[in-house]
């Protein structure tokens, strides 16, 4: 089995991590996740994040062919478009956000959002395949956290988003609109049923007890070390997950950043004073638990 080179790339505001999958002999990669800095008590936007990966990517003489998401993430912005607009490099992510477009759509009240995935120059559905070099990647649906997310599964290594963390961090939340913990269950038991070597590279870390960022464990190591997954069984998951999920508040960013992240990226266009704005729905998610 071919092992691609991996690096990471953490992103201390938001927990996430982000990734450049290369092939060793063609020199061909691929990003995975890559986030689009912002900070919402000024509103301001930056490009510290993908700059630093597209260094790396340069400095590596390493030939960008896909900008990956895994999801339409809620605690980030997807720095896709902008890393196309300065590659060219195609993006991608999983046919089933077309589902999730529809659900935002109406939180939105954007009636003439597209909502055909024509924001991606590539939707992938399970089980398709397609090459980073002389790498070849499989793509898996993984529903649960979000009806989209799909992981990757390249040579030894599979980048699993947000389904299981570290196992010291357990499993992710599944209680977003169209999350569904029955549904996590049994993405998490496609993954454990990889060869137990397969290296799996999680979306986000949130350094229990203050330890350094961590991002790469193995299934071996989640099947014995992972209080979420190690001797439950789906039942016994499905009420810690929900019981969990019942406590959290909704991430911070969760109605900035998915009306950004549903459309590819793309930032509002902006008005006639050259300014963008965001819209923020009130009262959207009824029945959240308020954060402090």
């Amino acid at each position: 089995m071919r092992k691609p080179e991996v690096a990471g790339f953490y992103d201390t505001r938001t927990g996430s991590i982000q990734y450049v999958v290369a092939c060793p002999s063609t020199r061909k990669c691929a990003i995975i996740d890559p986030v689009l800095d912002f900070d919402e008590k000024s509103g301001s936007t930056a490009t510290t994040n993908a700059d630093r990966i597209l260094d790396y990517v340069n400095s590596h003489d390493l030939t960008l062919e896909w900008i990956l998401d895994t999801h339409p993430h809620a605690d980030h912005f997807s720095a896709a478009r902008y890393l196309k607009s300065r590659t060219g490099a195609p993006t991608a992510i999983g046919e089933h956000v077309t589902e999730v477009q529809k659900i935002w759509q109406q939180i939105y009240n954007w009636p003439d959002l597209a909502c055909d995935g024509s924001q991606w120059d590539r939707l992938f559905c399970d089980g398709e395949t397609f090459n980073i070099g002389e790498l070849q990647a499989r793509v898996m649906h993984s529903p649960g956290h979000t009806l989209a997310s799909i992981s990757y599964v390249i040579g030894d290594a599979a980048f699993i988003h947000d389904t299981l963390f570290m196992p010291d961090c357990g499993s992710a939340r599944a209680d977003f609109p169209g999350g569904s913990a029955a549904s996590l269950w049994h993405s998490i038991q496609d993954i454990l049923s990889l060869p137990d070597q397969t290296r799996l590279f999680t979306g986000h870390d949130y350094m229990p007890g203050g330890r350094q960022a961590l991002w790469e464990s193995s299934v071996a190591d989640q099947k014995e070390k992972n209080p979420h997954v190690a001797g439950q069984s789906e039942r016994d998951f499905i009420r810690l997950r929900e019981t969990r999920d019942r406590t959290l508040p909704m991430p911070k960013l969760i109605l900035h950043a998915l009306q950004v992240n549903i459309r590819g990226g793309e930032l509002p266009q902006a008005e006639e004073n050259g300014r963008r704005y965001l819209k923020i729905p009130l009262d959207a998610l009824p029945g959240s638990v308020w954060g402090s």
